[in-house]
C-alpha cells in the first residue's frame, strides 16, 4: 500500500503524521484518506501532493504499493 506522509494542518485533519493506505491511483488513494479522516475532505482541496518527491495535482496518477505520498497544506510565513 502506499505510504502517505502528512504535514501541518493535514497531520492535524488526519490525526497522524503517517500511515499506508489502498490506493492504486492518487484519486482512489484521496477516496480512502477521506473515508478514514472526514475532516481531510476540507483540507486536500488546498494541499500540494508529492508523489515519489513530485508535485501532481492529477488524480488519475498511478501508484505502486511501496509509493511515497507526501500531503502538504499551504504555509505560511517567510
Amino acid at each position: 500500500m502506499p505510504q502517505v506522509r502528512y504535514f501541518a494542518g493535514a497531520a492535524e485533519a488526519a490525526g497522524l503524521e503517517a500511515e499506508s493506505l489502498p490506493g492504486a491511483s492518487v484519486g482512489e488513494l484521496f477516496a480512502a484518506m477521506t473515508a478514514r479522516h472526514p475532516a481531510l475532505a476540507e483540507v486536500l482541496p488546498r494541499c500540494s501532493v508529492l508523489v515519489g518527491g513530485v508535485r501532481t495535482a492529477d488524480h488519475g496518477v498511478a501508484l505502486a504499493d511501496d509509493q511515497q505520498v507526501d500531503v502538504l497544506p499551504p504555509f505560511a510565513g517567510g
